[in-house]
């Protein structure tokens, strides 16, 4: 058999925890709701500073490419390199010549 709830129960229940409980199902919604567009501001504004660093990075190195060593400069170096291959070659090539010619 089942009791009926007394009059101050049933009060208590429509009066007092149904609107609480709704009240705090509302509170949750309303703060899962701000969660959710705080994260897709965050990810907007993280996306969008990737993409600065990424552009401020390929500016860095274009500028990197043009003025740190110039074509001019390049060659003289190149040239100086290649003479002074030239010399050790001649060097090895006269060392070797001694050694063949001791024999």
């Amino acid at each position: 058999m089942s009791m009926p709830l007394p009059v101050d129960m049933a009060w208590w229940l429509t009066a007092v925890e149904l609107p609480a409980l709704a009240g705090l199902f509302w509170l949750q919604q309303r703060q899962r709701d701000q969660t959710e567009r705080a994260l897709e501001s965050l990810s907007r504004d993280s996306h969008s500073a990737i993409q600065a660093a990424r552009s401020a990075l390929a500016d860095y190195k274009l500028e990197v490419a043009q003025t740190y060593a110039s074509l001019s400069a390049l060659k003289d170096v190149e040239i100086r390199l290649t003479e002074h291959l030239l010399r050790i070659e001649a060097k090895l090539d006269q060392a070797s010549k001694q050694v063949v010619s001791r024999y």
